[in-house]
């Protein structure tokens, strides 16, 4: 009999597992190998109809990671040795090929329940098991509950009056249809400018009849440098994979460079602007997590960041009026302080004459009409509305699930008022109970292949050792927590994080409690408080 063979309760309608995980994207799928070669049972529940996670989501036209293709993946050499990426920056296409590439290679769609969105959830302390539901109607009963629905599992759409009025095709680009759209020769308005809003005008500019981007705040957009790799480049590039993915390790974001050992404050003029236009060229996200060491904590080296962005950026824009809106003199808030998007070619589109501009600031929406969308300065006539609104992030997927603990709340009621985690994994009140990339986590400044496998290697170490030590409850404690929370407020006070409403601090979801929902002293160093607290019998946590 394998051992991801389920045994049956009681009651013939609950099956019974070790762990059940929720989310088939890199964490999930790395847990699910890892907790199977333990000898547990387990399975995962994706509400998606195939493997990949966000990039399940993710099809809208120009989607694609803004980490290069060798750190986005897993760092096995028996996954990597036979697997190339055709593009530095992968598309979601090839994403969705790695996710099916690596299920054949390590037979994971056997223990993976696909369209099977979890529910609800409720901890049973007589057995100290989870009872989860789902929308299938399936009840499943596990010893752990690990929660890997991602960051961005909860799109967020504003409430705009009349936008169910709109006549044509709207869709949110995390619910984008999977069998496609197609942009060409249509009036397309595009609602928001993150990254998907950046991918998505650059592909709708090239087909469009017209574009017109509503923008509320200026992307400072870094240049993505992407290009095709060929046989030569690929080959000469893993050469150096088995370091990388060592270096990756033990940096602040997870990737295979690291912030420089010099602040900006502390060279002349001259170093200062070669070394911008250095990483500057390097691109992707060099300029902001590869550059000075004091770039997100000292604000005159912050503005120099700002100002040598700016410039040249406002140079590839021929109209002074919309480079001030792309691009303003004076920075609307600090460099970096908001998760930078990569682009390819977003602000020489604004130079063409089917693309044009709104700035919601001095105009905004009054309401979506029949026809297109009306702000204070008129209509816009549209036949496809792409609603790049972004996510209630971080926290929006594990509250989104009716998940109740041993008090009868929530985790959304209980977060209501502000997170508390230990160690951005667990969650007092809620025995047995773990997510990964979790809020107070390293999470959005992390490389998320390489946190999927530190935290999941914590994560397996954990219940292994609770099995071998026939131990059936596990559970942060309210001291450890608020230590925690106190903890990541603090370092996030010592950046300028705290001065752009991001949804870094959940300021873009209305009635959210801002306050910092990462953890931002770096992969590494998060990396080495988890290890002291299992080192240390698993400090902070009851364990029964």
């Amino acid at each position: 009999m394998s051992t991801t063979e389920t045994k049956r309760s009681h009651n013939a309608e609950t099956e019974e597992l070790d762990v059940i995980i929720v989310g088939a994207g890199f964490a999930g799928f790395y847990l699910l190998d890892r907790l199977r070669g333990t000898g547990m049972s387990v399975q995962v529940f994706e509400a998606g109809a195939a493997p990949g996670g966000v990039w399940y989501w993710n099809c809208y036209p120009g989607a694609r990671v803004d980490s290069p293709g060798p750190m986005y993946q897993f760092s096995r050499e028996d996954l990597w040795r036979d697997w190339s990426f055709s593009e530095l920056y992968p598309s979601w296409r090839e994403i969705r090929e790695y996710f099916r590439y690596v299920d054949k290679k390590l037979d994971l769609s056997r223990d993976i329940r696909f369209n099977r969105r979890v529910t609800e959830a409720e901890f049973d302390p007589a057995r100290n098991r989870w009872i989860v539901h789902s929308n299938d109607s399936s009840i499943t009963s596990a010893r752990y509950f690990v929660l890997c629905s991602g960051l961005g599992s909860k799109p967020y759409t504003p409430d705009i009056p009349g936008l169910g009025d709109f006549a044509g095709e709207r869709h949110h680009t995390a619910l984008w249809p999977q069998q496609g759209l197609d942009l060409t020769g249509k009036r397309v308005g595009v609602v928001g400018t993150g990254a998907s809003g950046v991918q998505v005008a650059q592909e709708a500019a090239g087909v469009a009849a017209r574009l017109t981007v509503f923008q509320r705040t200026p992307n400072l957009a870094l240049p993505m440098r992407q290009r095709r790799l060929d046989g030569a480049t690929i080959r000469r590039m893993k050469e150096s994979y088995p370091l990388a993915y060592q270096t990756r390790r033990t940096t602040f974001g997870g990737f295979d460079y690291q912030f420089l050992e010099t602040a900006a404050s502390q060279v002349s003029d001259e170093e200062r602007r070669s070394t911008f236009e250095r990483v500057w060229e390097i691109g992707g996200l060099a300029p902001w997590v590869g550059s000075f060491n004091d770039i997100l904590t000292n604000e005159r080296s912050n503005r120099a960041a700002y100002d040598f962005w700016r410039d040249k950026t406002r140079a590839r824009i021929n109209d002074p009026a919309v480079a001030e809106m792309l691009a303003p003199k004076e920075p609307i808030h600090p460099f970096g302080a908001k998760r930078p998007s990569l682009e390819q070619n977003f602000y020489e589109i604004f130079n063409q004459p089917n693309v044009s501009l709104v700035d919601l600031r001095k105009t905004p929406i009054e309401r979506v009409t029949r026809n297109g969308i009306n702000t204070t300065a008129g209509e816009h006539d549209l036949d496809v509305l792409v609603l790049a609104t972004g996510f209630d992030a971080i926290t929006g997927g594990l509250t989104s699930i009716d998940i109740r603990g041993t008090q009868g709340e929530t985790l959304g009621e209980k977060w209501a008022k502000g997170v508390r985690t230990h160690l951005g994994m667990s969650s007092a009140g809620f025995p047995n109970l773990l997510f990964v990339y979790g809020p107070q986590s390293p999470n959005a400044f992390a490389n998320g292949p390489t946190c999927a496998e530190l935290q999941g290697d914590w994560i397996v170490q954990l219940l292994d050792r609770l099995r071998q030590r026939s131990c059936t409850r596990f559970e942060a404690t309210v001291p450890a927590e608020e230590a925690w929370r106190a903890q990541v407020h603090a370092l996030a006070d010592a950046t300028l994080f705290p001065k752009a409403d991001s949804w870094y601090l959940g300021a873009n979801i209305p009635g959210k409690t801002r306050e910092m929902l990462s953890y931002a002293g770096g992969l590494m160093t998060y990396m080495a408080k988890c290890n002291e607290s299992a080192e240390r019998g698993y400090e902070g946590f009851a364990i029964s």
